[in-house]
């Protein structure tokens, strides 16, 4: 959400970033809050006026019936109840037109930032860089769920009786290689100076929209019947949720965050033969980074953050690149974006598997989180990136880790955790 004195002093430039964002069907929203703006200071401006006016009219009784003047003070008495009466019909109007405000605003997104590329989705992103050497091995590299079941890790029959199409069951060392690599995942953020959390896994429905767009939310959410809680789709909701309401000391600042959450996600329509595998599943595991800070440094905390998951791929032999996410793939509280994507050898191309976000004071606008600083309060910056969410990044590491003879190497960065195997070798 963006602010209103941004709209209301300069509407062309809220028109000109949703056209970029090639929206235009929300551009009439910009005028419809104009005029919602102007109607809730008129409101306002009346009860403003008349409570001014009960106030003298309440210290004129007080000097009437002190000077036993009874019949005028009962005169201003009844003028006190008909303000009363008009002021609790001003304040209604202007509390409903405060809502449709508040809905029409949260409909508009928000500013982007200049470096951003203009595009219309997803296939106008622009590749940004390359770290590490893209291999194709001179063998073959079989499909990841028939890698992980020739290792007997992997069982989606039964997950489907359990559970249905989406959920998995990881098994042996299969799994134990994927709790390694969020395990790691967490002491390489603990390294660079994050700190761990487990935040809670079911949000209030305030908390989602606080966080998100609607059209995101009924995407991606699921609610659980009867009550006002929803399942998370990415720890981030829960980690900036934490500070709803509160006005953080600046010398407090920067918060940084690593969780660890599962995610739940609906996901859904048809992706072909991956419907057998892992890329695209209702639930998985994930290492989040997230970030409160000044408005002035969330940049260069942005380019940290993806920076970290880079460093954190390449240090499991997974080579990967970076892409700037174009204005009509942003949702509509990014201010800009990056998605990380690792190479697959098999399909000799590169797929997500993280993404990096700042988005300027937005979600600190809606769930009112502020600092506390020398001339005043303000709304922080908040930005989120993905550490590694897997089964996806599992996959990036066995295909890139894959040997000849049908086996896995293990990274030596997670052998430790792997109690000190370095291979996974077929049954």
């Amino acid at each position: 959400m963006i602010d209103i004195k941004l709209i209301r002093e300069q509407p062309e430039i809220v028109k000109e970033n949703i056209k970029k964002k090639f929206q235009e069907s929300k551009l009439s929203l910009v005028d419809e809050v104009i005029e919602l703006d102007k109607r809730i200071r008129e409101y306002k401006s009346q009860g403003d006026a008349l409570r001014q006016e009960r106030n003298a009219v309440s210290d004129e009784i007080g000097i009437l019936f002190r000077e036993k003047k009874v019949d005028e003070g009962n005169a201003k008495k009844q003028r006190v109840v008909e303000i009363n009466n008009q002021l609790e019909t001003v304040e209604k109007e202007e509390n409903e037109l405060s809502e449709k405000l508040k809905s029409k605003m949260m409909m508009i997104p928000n500013i982007i930032d200049d470096s951003v590329p203009v595009g219309k989705d997803d296939s106008e992103n622009r590749e940004i860089e390359k770290f590490g050497e893209p291999v194709v091995p001179n063998f073959e590299v079989p499909y990841h769920a028939d890698i992980c079941e020739a290792l007997n890790g992997l069982d989606k029959e039964s997950a489907g009786r359990t559970s249905g199409n989406g959920f998995y069951y990881l098994m042996g060392d299969v799994a134990r290689l994927h709790s390694a690599m969020l395990s790691y995942a967490r002491d390489f953020m603990i390294d660079k100076g994050f700190t761990y959390c487990i935040p809670p896994f079911m949000i209030r429905s305030d908390v989602v929209t606080g966080v998100m767009s609607f059209a995101e939310m009924s995407a991606m959410m699921y609610k659980i019947e009867n009550e006002d809680l929803y399942l998370i789709g990415t720890s981030e909701h829960s980690m900036i949720g934490k500070y709803k309401g509160q006005i953080i000391k600046e010398e407090k600042l920067p918060i940084a965050l690593t969780s660890y959450s599962p995610c739940f996600r609906k996901e859904v329509g048809s992706h072909g033969l991956e419907e057998r595998g892992l890329y695209r599943v209702h639930q998985f595991e994930k290492q989040e980074m997230v970030v409160l800070c000044k408005p002035e440094e969330s940049m260069d905390w942005y380019n940290k953050m993806w920076s970290y998951t880079v460093e954190f791929f390449r240090s499991l032999d997974v080579p990967v690149r970076t892409l700037e996410c174009c204005s009509g793939d942003l949702a509509d509280l990014k201010v800009k974006s990056c998605d990380v994507e690792a190479w697959s050898p098999r399909q000799q191309k590169y797929f997500e598997v993280g993404s990096c976000s700042t988005l300027g004071d937005a979600q600190a606008r809606r769930l009112g989180i502020r600092a506390k600083g020398e001339n005043g309060n303000y709304f922080l910056s908040t930005l989120n990136n993905t550490v590694v969410a897997s089964p996806r990044g599992l996959i990036a590491m066995i295909e890139n880790n894959y040997q000849e003879d049908g086996s896995i190497k293990v990274p030596e960065v997670l052998q430790t955790y792997m109690g000190g195997k370095k291979k996974i070798k077929l049954k």
